[in-house]
């Protein structure tokens, strides 16, 4: 379609805060995510310290569930890391090379957290076979304790990301984390007590599978949603039908095609599509409307909604099958 014809000079794009209108489009920027700068911060520090200790008496009690639990710590500071500063490139302003600016840097932390959690778990899990074949004494004691202490430090630091899980895959990445290092720890300290009381040697080896399998049980849903983000899907949340006949629905709408929606972050949805109106173009505070409508019902802040307004010329891109 010509870029000069009237149905692209009508395009808009806007988002729910702030609108401003030139050359016969009008744009907006939505709110970008919160800034949890000081809970990665915090998250960073409070676990380098507590990995420094697990390592130390770990290897002082000889306990494979303490030694593969500091690994795993080693690897959320890392992912915590990741998804810091992925929080802060997506705070980066567009470019003329990155015309979105940078974005989606959240949904490759996301992903990269979920993949490199499962690749440690099966390292722990790995450990943990291998001490069946060869149990060795283990210190239940000093397992107990550093393990309770894991609790406290990986439980605070998922809270500091409680609020921003539900809206933020990024920061559900690090919430998910800290919040398995927790369970881990929880099974340490079950692990240490059965030792204290028990002897049984295998008891060690046999929490770290225990819980080596419900941290790739709730891992599992973040790597697919990171995929799904990273593959341009329909974040979750959003229907699709019920955006589509949400936009069919409008006064003078006979027709909707090339409806696009897909994450632009793990908290940004954008959508694009063309609407087919044979009575003419309905202004600039109908398009407003719209956009609007789209971000209170489906919190769709970067729209972008092609008029079209004679039907005789059917768009190249109406067919479902052309993207």
């Amino acid at each position: 379609m010509d870029a000069n014809s009237p149905q692209k000079r009508h395009s808009i794009d806007m988002a729910h805060t702030h609108d401003h209108d030139h050359a016969g489009h009008a744009h907006g920027h939505a709110h970008g995510p919160s800034d949890y700068r000081l809970a990665f911060a915090i998250g960073v520090a409070a676990n380098l310290v507590y990995v420094g200790v697990q390592t130390g008496y770990g290897v002082q009690a000889n306990s494979v569930a303490l030694l593969s639990d500091a690994a795993h710590n080693l690897s959320d500071v890392l992912g915590l890391v990741l998804a810091w500063g992925a929080a802060s490139l997506a705070k980066r302003l567009p470019s003329q090379r990155f015309t979105y600016g940078l974005r989606r840097s959240s949904i490759l932390a996301a992903l990269v957290n979920a993949v490199f959690l499962l690749l440690v778990t099966g390292g722990i899990a790995w450990e943990a076979i291998q001490r069946f074949l060869q149990p060795v004494p283990v210190a239940g004691a000093t397992v107990i304790w550093v393990a309770a202490l894991g609790i406290a430090v990986n439980g605070g630091s998922a809270l500091l990301f409680m609020s921003g899980r539900k809206h933020d895959l990024n920061v559900r990445g690090a919430f998910t984390h800290m919040a398995a290092d927790a369970v881990i720890s929880l099974g340490v300290v079950l692990a240490g007590i059965g030792l204290v009381f028990t002897g049984w040697l295998w008891i060690d080896p046999a929490v770290s599978l225990i819980v080596s399998a419900a941290i790739v049980a709730g891992t599992w849903g973040l790597l697919r949603d990171a995929v799904r983000l990273a593959l341009d899907a329909v974040p979750e949340g959003v229907n699709i039908d019920k955006v589509r006949a949400c936009l069919c629905e409008l006064p003078g709408v006979v027709e909707v095609h090339d409806l696009h929606v897909w994450g632009m972050s793990t908290t940004e949805t954008a959508l694009t599509a063309h609407l087919v109106m044979p009575g003419g173009h309905p202004g600039d505070a109908f398009m407003a409307a719209v956009s609007k409508r789209l971000q209170d019902e489906f919190h769709i802040g970067h729209a972008t909604v092609q008029v079209e307004t004679n039907p005789d010329h059917p768009c190249v891109l109406a067919p479902e099958s052309v993207v």
